[in-house]
């Protein structure tokens, strides 16, 4: 409910509402412009999601703008503005493998590292309970690096639930600040993730078998990672979460980097 309505959003997994519904911010048509900045140079995507769209209230203008940098930095910048309350949480869901889209390499041998006490514990359909689960003696402690595939098919009953990592990690600090890095030994390549974002959600492609991506290259199962910085997953039901709202007159801004350098230049 919003401001003591109740409203019903298109369902596209089971009973709920994922990535935005059954036609998502993913699956419409954006406006594309070039940008440049003192920055680096890219690419602006806009659009206007109107009143009721998948059932959410409110207009809402959003702007995402894709900017590379001299130094191999990969900025990501959110804008958007509601004339009406409503609930607002977007991200975007890369896929890496920094052995190359043609390596036919899963990431189980990447190294992970997020900085995160908690994650959010979900329920049989991966949505969260509610619950800041401790990562202290469980497979989800990522704040020393270590390789995705350690512990991914461990007997833990929220592995058991997402076929591997699906979870959304509860960022500490505030701000724009380091909070997760990704490397692969074999290719050397490095890739740290900056972001203002309290939340990190970690999919390790538990069900990727089989995608044809770039290049016509099959893409194994976890055969590469989604990192995607957020709100927490279902926040407008938790109270405790931090609030997703998107009032009017208070314009949501958000950044996320990728950088990128070689495991020997960290």
């Amino acid at each position: 409910a919003v401001a003591g309505k109740r409203y019903q959003l298109a369902v596209n997994a089971g009973a709920n509402a994922l990535h935005g519904g059954l036609l998502g911010f993913d699956k419409q048509l954006w406006r594309g412009r070039r940008v440049a900045t003192g920055e680096g140079a890219g690419v602006q995507f806009s659009r206007i999601s109107p009143d009721g769209e998948e059932g959410y209230p409110g207009t809402v203008s959003v702007a995402v703008t894709y900017l590379w940098t001299r130094d191999d930095r990969l900025i990501v910048d959110y804008a958007a503005m509601s004339d009406a309350p409503t609930p607002f949480n977007i991200s975007q869901h890369s896929y890496w493998n920094l052995g190359g889209a043609s390596s036919a390499s899963s990431v189980l041998a990447h190294n992970l590292m997020i900085r995160a006490d908690r994650y959010t514990s979900v329920d049989k359909t991966l949505i969260p309970t509610g619950v800041l689960a401790d990562v202290t003696g469980t497979p989800f402690d990522f704040r020393m690096a270590k390789a995705i595939g350690r512990d991914i098919d461990q007997a833990d009953p929220q592995l058991e639930i997402g076929q591997g990592y699906d979870h959304n990690w509860v960022l500490n600090g505030e701000g724009l600040r380091l909070v997760a890095s990704l490397e692969d030994p074999r290719s050397g390549r490095r890739m740290a993730i900056w972001t203002d974002q309290p939340g990190l959600q970690f999919y390790s492609g538990n069900v990727l078998d089989g995608v044809v991506g770039k290049m016509n290259h099959p893409y194994p199962r976890r055969g590469g990672v989604a990192l995607e910085t957020q709100h927490f997953p279902d926040s407008p039901n938790h109270p405790g979460f931090p609030s997703t709202m998107l009032m009017p007159g208070s314009p949501f801004r958000s950044r996320t980097v990728f950088a990128f350098s070689t495991i020997s230049a960290r």
